[in-house]
């Protein structure tokens, strides 16, 4: 593999180009839209990068919807069951999977209506969030950040996966979230994300971001 180091700025575009054209490419199938994961731990900020993308593509002609998977999350009754800093908890029952893939991925994928629930449920309040669904329109794009993200099979057209170092990765972790790091270990060790993910982005310095591609020496 080759690490191409890139600018914040510049990996904003480039990742728009490559999706917009993706987009492009769907639009040609049918009346489609195009899924993308945006993975990594909080400390990697996946939901500062999808919503830095919004502005760029809505620019390029692409309707998007920005879904954040905290806003996908189980009640605080089935989270906490083992406590609240439980990491298999965290790892294996925090994010509403089937929620996210009814609400927000089969209705924006092939033969979907395009309507999408931005949100579905208000974790701080411990209830339904009561958000309004979003019509989507073919040709639009929704992307969708958070942690533990390729993992459960969820159907997404494009993922792009923000990878740290587990140094890094202890670093740039608030110390009230420490507890959720063994579920990192696991999610790297398991799934390896960055095995498959469509576009791999080392993350270790917000600064200095770099590019895994095919080729070269590494």
């Amino acid at each position: 593999m080759r690490i191409r180091p890139i600018s914040p700025d510049l990996l904003v575009t480039e990742l728009t180009g490559r999706l917009a054209d993706a987009a492009t490419r769907a639009a040609t199938t049918g009346p489609a839209r195009l899924r993308v994961a945006v993975d990594g731990a909080p400390a990697a900020g996946p939901d500062e990068l999808a919503a830095a993308l919004v502005d760029p593509l809505r620019a390029r002609g692409r309707p998007v919807l920005h879904v954040r998977a905290t806003d996908f999350l189980r009640p605080a009754s089935l989270r906490y069951e083992l406590g609240r800093t439980n990491p298999d908890s965290f790892y294996e029952n925090w994010v509403d999977e089937a929620g996210l893939r009814r609400e927000v991925l089969d209705p924006a994928g092939p033969g979907g209506t395009g309507r999408v629930l931005p949100s579905l449920w208000d974790a701080d309040a411990d209830r339904a969030s009561r958000a309004h669904y979003v019509d989507l329109p073919p040709g639009g794009v929704v992307l969708v950040s958070g942690p533990l993200l390729l993992g459960g099979g969820l159907p997404f057209d494009v993922t792009v996966h923000l990878e740290l170092s587990p140094a890094a990765l202890r670093r740039r972790t608030e110390p009230a979230q420490e507890w959720a790091l063994p579920a990192f270990d696991r999610y790297a060790e398991e799934v390896v994300p960055a095995s498959f993910a469509d576009v791999v982005v080392r993350a270790d310095d917000p600064r200095r971001p770099a590019l895994v591609e095919p080729g070269g020496d590494g």
